[in-house]
């Protein structure tokens, strides 16, 4: 993900949580991380492509309703992921996707975004 997409990101996760309420106190608590991470992360300045500031953006997209199109894309582990094991066939999509849904038993990594029955 380009620097300045990596940036966007971050400031639209910003007005998300300023919107929804969500402390960085909490993204910090739920993640393992510190607050003034989570801080640094969410100004978007100064911004390095990192696993936690990633994680951090994930986290408020899915207390944002679900994860979108456009983060799937900007997740270069995702991508890479999927172009070594996909093989383009729809077949194989359906099955990739059956195991990306099973994955959900595992749960969210906090309460946010998710059903009550999986708290």
């Amino acid at each position: 993900m380009r620097k300045a997409e990596a940036n966007a990101r971050a400031v639209r996760a910003r007005h998300t949580c300023e919107a929804r309420g969500i402390t960085q106190q909490q993204i910090a608590a739920d993640l393992g991380a510190s607050q003034s991470q989570v801080s640094r992360i969410l100004s978007g300045r100064g911004l390095r492509a990192s696993r936690l500031a990633e994680e951090v953006c994930l986290y408020v997209e899915r207390a944002e309703g679900g994860v979108t199109a456009e983060s799937v894309r900007a997740n270069d582990e995702l991508v890479k992921a999927l172009t070594v094991t996909w093989n383009g066939s729809a077949a194989h999509a359906r099955a990739l996707s059956a195991v990306i849904r099973s994955l959900s038993a595992l749960g969210p990594i906090s309460g946010i975004g998710s059903s009550p029955e999986r708290k």
